[in-house]
């Protein structure tokens, strides 16, 4: 199998960095794309969707199992070792999660529903080849590879998509190898290795490894986007004065959600932006000395945090969430099985993060997931616990997380920053 590790988009963190929280000034220019909304795990009566929620469980676990994968491919055993990291089993959807999603999806065909919200991802346009070929793409902090549907992909599943075509680009170039990635239904994704120029808004990286996939799961058949990517990195800044820094900022919120490459668009935050150190040994925007509030009380000390824009829910250890909600009155392990808590609707607790420096607070909106049942006053948390193999003091903070601050992604810093949204 190919090494996976080349179809990053060139991520080169410094060896250097700066202890413990700093300012930043935002940098002069860059480029902005628009991304639109993830799905609601809440659904349109207010009840928390748990199928949904599962589902998306299951496709996280398995996306970081296939990222230790490629660190223990990468770096040896050793690398995994040193972080705590466990690469457990696959990941399967429960039978009786799968036949309700299904029968669900049939429902709304029949009804012929137009504007689900399903979309599961931050996704944006991307170019391929030359001349361009544009295709919708997720934008990921916390995977590591690039595909898109090949032209000669012929399944159903490929049929509503965008493909490339190699042989209509002047700059395409075949490799040696194979690419294959496996998701909790058990189908995969796979084809060959190409390389290309691959543009993001105005910023261009020539010879960029990706593949152009022949064969693609059956759950992407419904999916909005066309393929995933690793967001873009320092070998698409400062190639030609494009972008002036070596960062890219995300905005995420109910509408005008952004990925700004080449800085931080200060029109979407207010102050300083807040660095904070990342262990880069695993690959991940992995920030260190982290600790997890109730109101003014420190419920939980001295753990990493995993940054990924393509996550929806916050995880930690069972055993750390469960250290903090038992300082949230009134709360309840709702599901056991799938490590989701409740607390009252009526008084939702202040869940914050901190880092050494500011505390970042998740909002009541972005922690309420909906009711755990039609007219129960208990809500369901977007904090769950959760043993995902990366460790036992790593948490890993998604859009439940990045919903609240303005986040920057500094290579140069080796770091990632927070700041107060305007």
């Amino acid at each position: 199998m190919f090494n996976k590790s080349s179809l990053l988009l060139s991520v080169t963190l410094a060896i250097s960095v700066a202890a413990g929280p700093t300012p930043s000034e935002p940098a002069a220019r860059g480029v902005a794309i628009p991304i639109p909304n993830r799905r609601s795990l809440t659904g349109s009566d207010g009840v928390f969707d748990k199928d949904k929620a599962i589902a998306s469980t299951v496709f996280t676990i398995n996306k970081h199992r296939q990222n230790l994968i490629n660190l223990q491919k990468n770096k040896g055993v050793a690398a995994c070792l040193i972080q705590g990291a466990e690469i457990k089993a696959l990941s399967i959807i429960p039978i009786d999660v799968e036949a309700r999603m299904q029968q669900r999806a049939v429902k709304r065909q029949a009804e012929k529903l137009t504007d689900e919200d399903d979309d599961e991802e931050w996704a944006g346009t991307i170019s391929v080849g030359t001349p361009a070929q544009k295709f919708l793409i997720d934008f990921d902090t916390g995977s590591s590879d690039l595909w898109i549907p090949s032209s000669s992909c012929t399944s159903s599943t490929c049929s509503s998509k965008t493909k490339y075509k190699a042989s209509s680009s002047s700059t395409s170039s075949k490799k040696t190898g194979s690419f294959s990635i496996q998701y909790g239904d058990g189908s995969t994704v796979s084809g060959p290795v190409y390389s290309e120029t691959v543009t993001v808004a105005k910023v261009a990286v020539t010879k960029q490894y990706f593949s152009p996939v022949t064969t693609l799961s059956s759950s992407f058949k419904d999916d909005p986007i066309d393929g995933q990517v690793r967001t873009p990195s320092s070998s698409m800044a400062n190639k030609d004065g494009t972008v002036d820094e070596n960062q890219f900022g995300f905005y995420l919120a109910s509408s005008g959600s952004e990925l700004y490459l080449g800085g931080a668009n200060d029109d979407l935050y207010s102050g300083d932006v807040e660095y904070n150190s990342v262990d880069s040994s695993s690959g991940f925007w992995q920030a260190t000395g982290a600790e997890a509030k109730v109101g003014s009380i420190a419920a939980v000390t001295g753990f990493q945090t995993i940054i990924d824009s393509g996550t929806t829910l916050m995880y930690g250890p069972p055993a750390a969430v469960k250290k903090l909600f038992a300082k949230v009155s009134g709360s309840k392990l709702y599901d056991s099985t799938n490590g989701y808590y409740s607390y009252p609707c009526a008084s939702p607790p202040k869940i914050s993060f901190t880092w050494g420096g500011k505390d970042w607070t998740i909002s009541s909106d972005n922690l309420n997931l909906g009711t755990t049942e039609s007219g129960s006053s208990d809500c369901v948390s977007s904090l769950a616990a959760q043993d995902l193999g990366l460790g036992t003091d790593v948490w890993l903070l998604g859009d439940a997380f990045m919903k609240n601050v303005y986040t920057v992604f500094d290579m140069d810093q080796e770091a990632v920053g927070f700041a107060k949204l305007a």
